[in-house]
């Protein structure tokens, strides 16, 4: 039996398309929901977890997601193989739970690297270290199997794209004058203030412009939402509700990596608000990296007036048939 672990919105929406063609088919699997995110998880997700877990409160919140997901020996009932999604703390621990067990690991999204351990922390070693006990690498990019590589890792290495598109074939692009802005990242904590002056300021130089900011539950995030005047706060949103809104945007403002994918499908040019990115594929094209609010001002005056992407360039994050290279992996099992 296959067992399926989340933890976060962002793994449970890039691992359903796997779970909707194991139900499918009919493939053996359990849904293990391990509880770092609970405020942003659909309501769907919910109905189709087998097992939650409960993260212990404490001082330091990755102790404790960590201590959470240890020493539950009953999880592992009947499984011979783990998936786990990303670089979470939550799939590192399930990922180390299942290799002191002897069971093999599925990594789901691969072999992205930033080489920098502290950015973005502690994503960074997180997915270092599950790639060092993993068996089925499953990459979004043919670079991202390189790193791997590169790192001499052990394991089957698969280059199948990324899951998060599969649902998006069908969806129809257009572009409005909204311009959607999300941020909650730990590496942008201390300096979020600045980050929302410039683009408060931005939204006063382009009135025909619409800013939307998509607001987030992190302390961080709600603390300096008044700074916010002329650029609009809205509520966090479900997921087709947000890609409705991004097929139909001008542009992106983000330092998510997975609206970096998504938007490159919809062929739609992202600020990306980093120091660096794991997701280096689409800088020049699609993406652009913006180290510090300093260097926001020009980019976003530029692109402004340069936002659509030639119809030759097409998105280097998959086809949007991952879900089936997977299956195939997955039924020989």
């Amino acid at each position: 039996m296959l067992l399926i672990s989340f933890g976060t919105r962002p793994e449970y929406i890039k691992l359903k398309p796997v779970i909707d063609i194991c139900k499918c088919n009919n493939i053996p699997h359990r849904i293990l929901f391990t509880g770092q995110h609970l405020d942003l998880l659909p309501q769907p997700a919910f109905k189709i977890i087998d097992i939650r877990l409960d993260v212990l409160s404490g001082k330091n919140r990755l102790d404790s997601i960590v201590q959470s997901t240890m020493n539950n020996d009953y999880i592992f009932s009947g499984i011979n193989h783990v998936m786990i999604q990303g670089d979470t703390t939550s799939a590192f621990s399930i990922a180390l739970a299942a290799f002191h067990r002897k069971i093999p690991v599925i990594h789901l999204e691969a072999g992205l690297r930033t080489w920098n351990r502290n950015d973005p922390y502690p994503e960074e070693f997180n997915r270092q270290a599950i790639s060092a006990l993993t068996s089925i690498h499953l990459c979004p990019t043919d670079r991202d199997a390189d790193n791997l590589r590169h790192e001499r890792v052990s394991g089957e290495i698969y280059v199948v794209g990324n899951t998060v598109l599969d649902n998006l074939r069908d969806v129809n692009v257009s572009y409005s004058d909204d311009v959607y802005i999300t941020m909650h990242r730990r590496e942008n904590h201390d300096i979020m203030g600045q980050w929302f002056q410039q683009f408060e300021e931005a939204a006063h130089r382009h009135k025909s412009i619409n800013f939307y900011f998509i607001s987030h539950p992190n302390p961080n995030v709600i603390k300096n939402l008044s700074l916010l005047n002329k650029v609009n706060v809205i509520d966090p949103v479900q997921h087709d509700k947000f890609i409705s809104m991004l097929a139909n945007c001008k542009f992106m403002i983000t330092d998510s990596g997975g609206i970096q994918e998504e938007s490159c499908f919809l062929r739609k040019k992202s600020i990306v608000c980093r120091k660096t990115t794991e997701r280096t594929a689409s800088l020049g094209i699609f993406s652009r990296l913006c180290l510090s609010p300093l260097d926001f001002k020009d980019m976003v005056d530029n692109i402004i007036g340069d936002y659509i992407i030639d119809d030759n360039e097409m998105c280097p994050y998959g086809d949007g048939f991952a879900t089936f290279k997977i299956f195939n992996i997955i039924e020989r099992l």
